[in-house]
């Protein structure tokens, strides 16, 4: 194959610094606002929850923050990432679009959450945390928050969605293995899993209803602090070093893509991927797209409401403005269990309210049919959510396919499926159906 695939940059192209979309949006966000007043939150009512030195990143304004060095040293364990050109998958697809993805299952914790993860350990050990506590749904946040706190000699609590706990053990024992401790929400742990759990005990959990139990565990245990592994600005902030990597890797492609595609949950890393393409379109006028990809079953960006909303299910959290199925809703039991949240980060949200993101859903049954090919295709097994990026990308391919067009296509291949092959065994054995 004459095709040159892969694109890699040294440990010293590691971004130094992280790219803040807030500053080029064309209206300031919304302030988070009190859940009690209905006013805007104070930087010290977020120091219940967050270190000062995070809650600073969540509410600034600057377009560049500089990257700490102990943060850096870390991400060097698996940064760069590499990003490669999928010939075969095109081949397969017979598109005349050239199809890149970034592959973010290269971290130890295989996916893309480590970026943020390692980031906000740092910044809690220096401001003398010592315990976090945090949600996961599918369990990759949970590992790579685990994985941060150990590198760091911290505590770790998780609250891991009781669906996924009970489907996704392996990514359990993978939290475990870094010394974390495990619940499956809701759990008895917390006074309002306790609550849930006399109302329903075979309530299969949500991401909405494990941040309650972590954000209760927080306030109710000295010395612990919140960490969150998407939706909030600065979590979005960290995710920023996979698109400046991706930019300088299709330049060395000799290709600009012409759409960029990321799966959408809590939206943090298809901001990673799009992001920096954001401020590209934003500041220098540029077009490319920015196409984000949702599962039917939880469209908060398709289906939700633009509004001001809790970010828990428990209303325990600041009222955030973003897309929102509403903080009460239960998701189905989709098995993308990273994808399963009411809400969508108030950035991203912005972005999609102002055309500059655009967003489509997909069911689950054609989003493994086309994990199953690229599998097949490029060997790498994507996690159930990456798999929706994939679908977009598909649509683009096919697209192209009808019309000629030799379209560049990037997406985000936020997360490995190793831990997920028996959802893949249920697939296989046709038992995954569309809700």
């Amino acid at each position: 194959m004459s095709e040159r695939t892969h694109f890699t940059l040294s440990a010293s192209e590691i971004p130094t610094r992280w790219y803040n979309v807030a500053a080029d949006l064309p209206q300031p966000p919304a302030p988070p606002l009190n859940p009690a007043t209905r006013e805007p939150v104070t930087p010290e009512m977020m120091t219940a929850i967050f270190p000062e030195n995070l809650v600073e990143q969540e509410m600034s304004a600057e377009r560049w923050i500089d990257i700490p060095e102990e943060v850096r040293k870390v991400y060097a364990l698996w940064r760069p990432t590499p990003l490669l050109r999928a010939v075969r998958f095109e081949k397969a697809l017979n598109t005349p679009a050239h199809i890149y993805y970034k592959y973010e299952g290269a971290s130890p914790a295989g996916s893309h959450k480590p970026n943020t993860a390692v980031a906000q350990a740092y910044y809690n050990k220096i401001a003398g945390v010592h315990r976090l506590a945090t949600e996961t749904g599918a369990g990759q946040w949970g590992a790579s928050l685990a994985m941060a706190c150990c590198l760091f000699g911290m505590e770790c609590r998780v609250y891991m969605v009781r669906v996924s706990y009970d489907a996704k053990a392996y990514r359990r024992m993978l939290m475990q293995t870094y010394g974390a401790t495990v619940y499956a929400s809701p759990s008895k742990e917390t006074e309002f899993g306790r609550k849930l759990l006399a109302q329903d005990p075979d309530c299969p959990g949500s991401l909405g209803i494990a941040i309650s139990e972590a954000v209760e565990d927080t306030v109710t245990t000295p010395g612990t602090k919140y960490s969150l592994g998407s939706v909030l600005n600065h979590v979005c902030l960290h995710q920023t070093v996979i698109g400046q990597e991706a930019m300088k890797q299709m330049a060395d492609a000799g290709e600009d893509p012409d759409v960029v595609i990321g799966c959408v949950g809590g939206g943090s890393n298809f901001a990673g991927i799009a992001f920096p393409y954001a401020h590209r379109n934003l500041t220098e006028g540029t077009k490319t797209r920015l196409l984000a990809a949702e599962p039917s079953a939880c469209p908060s960006l398709t289906k939700g409401e633009y509004r001001y909303d809790f970010g828990d299910t428990a209303g325990m959290t600041p009222l955030l403005k973003m897309n929102t199925l509403g903080h009460d809703f239960m998701p189905a039991s989709i098995h993308a269990g990273g994808l399963r949240y009411h809400g969508m980060s108030p950035l991203v949200s912005q972005l999609h309210e102002t055309g500059i993101v655009e967003a489509r859903s997909y069911h689950q049954t054609k989003v493994f049919e086309s994990a199953l090919l690229f599998a097949q295709s490029e060997g790498i097994v994507p996690a159930p959510e990456s798999s929706h990026a994939i679908r977009a990308a598909v649509e683009e391919a096919e697209a192209a396919r009808e019309t000629g067009e030799k379209k560049v296509i990037l997406f985000n291949l936020s997360g490995h499926g190793l831990l997920d092959l028996p959802v893949y065994d249920r697939v296989l054995a046709g038992d995954v159906q569309d809700v």
